[in-house]
């Protein structure tokens, strides 16, 4: 019985975990994110990826940078491919 309440608190534990991180992405606009990575609203996947891979390179904790910086530099990234597809 324990074992099963343990699994059950780590299900609901993940999926508010999940929700939360889905807040937080959501939270950033398509404006913010393209201001971050420093391209137009409307560009294509191509160019999201690329401006995520130049500046993901020099905020990056394993290059000097921080996991705040990395974290929003991903978020902005998702964003702007989010608005890609819908």
């Amino acid at each position: 019985m324990n074992k099963l309440l343990l699994l059950a608190l780590l299900a609901v534990g993940i999926w508010i975990w999940r929700q939360h991180k889905l807040r937080e992405t959501n939270n950033m606009t398509v404006a913010e994110a393209a201001r971050l990575l420093d391209i137009p609203a409307q560009s294509d996947a191509e160019i999201i990826n690329a401006a995520h891979k130049r500046l993901i390179s020099r905020v990056h904790p394993d290059t000097g940078g921080t996991a705040e910086l990395a974290s929003r530099v991903n978020q902005a990234r998702d964003v702007l491919l989010n608005q890609t597809t819908d």
